[in-house]
């Protein structure tokens, strides 16, 4: 029995370094630290995305509570806030009567085109129109050069991107941010999927991924 303990000792301390090695590497790849050069990117949690709206996403309104708590942390570090919004003319090209594949939405200065009710947004959010002329898509937030020239004056290197829809204007958002070099982290559980297609949202978190976003929850964020 004593030999089997002293062996048993030894095979501890041959991994005890070890275990302090995958500790520290877990550690560093699992926290991420907010800092000077950060910024949320809140997309598009309009009440028409959500439950009853004229283009509800199934699972909008779960995710404001979350996304409630990023806007807290950033705040909390002083750190810049971003809202985008879609806010169409009533002609816009992506309505169903203009050959688009969407009922009408979002009409600027509709009840439809508000922020969610509960979404505590603070006075010094930085809010970016989009889709705002008959002929712009308005999926990606920088179709409007005012996101890139304040993120520009703020210095902003990382963005943490959240909102609705996963697979529409996040999606576009978050490729057009890698394109632009920004380091982009996507926070995962804050996104609510339009899902046409049962896979849609899964498959846009993928593609975001494996583009350079790395996916983040709240409790990954210090």
């Amino acid at each position: 029995m004593a030999n089997l303990g002293a062996g048993f000792t030894a095979v501890l301390d041959r991994l005890i370094p070890y275990f302090f090695i995958l500790r520290r590497f877990f550690n560093q790849k699992g926290v991420i630290r907010l800092k000077q050069g950060d910024a949320l990117i809140v997309v598009d949690v309009q009440k028409d995305f959500l439950p009853d709206g004229a283009l509800a996403v199934a699972g909008g309104d779960k995710i404001i509570q979350v996304v409630n708590a990023y806007i807290e942390r950033f705040m909390s570090s002083h750190l810049p806030i971003f809202a985008t919004r879609d806010w169409h003319p009533r002609q816009h090209r992506s309505f169903a009567a203009q050959g688009g594949p969407w009922p009408v939405h979002c009409v600027a200065d509709s009840k439809g085109a508000e922020f969610a009710s509960g979404l505590l947004l603070p006075d010094t959010v930085i809010v970016v129109s989009k889709g705002d002329t008959a002929e712009a898509e308005g999926y990606s937030a920088f179709e409007n050069p005012k996101l890139k020239r304040r993120l520009d004056n703020a210095s902003i290197q990382r963005l943490f991107v959240c909102g609705i829809a996963t697979d529409y204007c996040v999606l576009q958002t978050v490729q057009d941010a890698l394109k632009l070099d920004y380091r982009v982290f996507l926070l995962q559980d804050a996104l609510a999927a339009a899902n046409v297609h049962p896979q849609d949202g899964v498959e846009a978190e993928r593609l975001m991924a494996d583009g350079g976003a790395r996916l983040l929850t709240l409790d990954e964020l210090a």
